[in-house]
């Protein structure tokens, strides 16, 4: 309740893209203006329909329903361009998912069909922002251009929502909850954190990241995010660390482990017969 959704995504990506500005700017290298547009739109589509999301439904749902979207887009994408699941690859991506699903599926609640599928979009559209930061050779610049052209995207669709009631434009038409603007100083602080921190230099390890993953491998490394996210809850919230949460992790982890573990050993083997 400290600031809407469309505020937030405006605040979150506008000062994502003022610090990876000035962080180039001080570089004294050049920003790469040139270049496809999907990346920076799959960014501000996904960032919108998060938290557009997240008015409407739990965190077990939203999590649930996002991070399936995220898998089986990249999958599907990944199968369709010629990759192969390997055995053990298959086993890892099984057993992620299945600690997924253990670790929040207790708060799943019955679901609001528009928070489910503009989650999903958002879901679709992360996993389409990380298949194509796979191609990217200077991931701060990339992700820099990617920034400095989604957060206008962002900023025009809060001034639409503002005007959307002076047109006389019911909410349940418009499918937006909360649509009135509304901004706390606490609430713009966490965007802008969300943004700079979390997003922007997040996202730029993650492209770093993402030369090293096949798609198969980047889909299934990212099933450990939720495991995360309830262990920061535990470290720096002081919740509870409960039994559910050390068997789930345990079973993403590995499930991750196993299915980088088959890759690792085929690169190893390569290089040692290379010298």
């Amino acid at each position: 309740h400290a600031i809407d959704a469309a505020s937030f995504t405006a605040v979150r990506l506008a000062a994502g893209a003022a610090l990876l500005g000035l962080l180039r700017a001080a570089s004294r290298r050049p920003l790469p203006w040139r270049g496809s547009i999907v990346q920076p739109v799959a960014l501000f589509v996904y960032a919108a329909a998060f938290s557009f999301a997240y008015v409407s439904l739990s965190a077990g749902t939203g999590a649930l329903v996002l991070f399936g979207s995220v898998q089986l887009t990249m999958i599907l994408v990944a199968l369709r361009s010629g990759e192969r699941f390997r055995p053990w690859e298959a086993a890892g991506l099984v057993l992620a998912a299945a600690g997924l699903v253990y670790l929040v599926l207790p708060g799943v609640s019955a679901p609001s069909p528009f928070g489910c599928a503009i989650m999903a979009a958002a879901g679709v559209a992360w996993g389409v922002y990380s298949l194509r930061g796979r191609g990217s050779r200077d991931a701060i610049a990339d992700t820099t251009r990617n920034f400095l052209f989604a957060a206008p995207l962002a900023i025009l669709l809060a001034m639409l929502l503002a005007v959307l009631p002076a047109l006389g434009i019911p909410a349940a038409f418009a499918g937006l909850e909360h649509r009135t603007l509304h901004a706390s100083t606490r609430g713009v602080l966490l965007a802008a954190g969300s943004g700079a921190i979390s997003s922007g230099l997040g996202y730029i390890v993650w492209f770093s990241a993402l030369r090293g993953l096949t798609a198969l491998q980047a889909a299934t490394v990212q099933l450990a995010v939720p495991a995360i996210a309830a262990t920061g809850g535990v470290v720096l919230l002081g919740e509870q660390l409960s039994p559910r949460l050390l068997v789930a992790a345990m079973f993403i982890l590995g499930g991750i482990a196993l299915a980088l573990a088959q890759r690792t050993r085929a690169a190893q083997r390569g290089r040692l017969a290379r010298t």
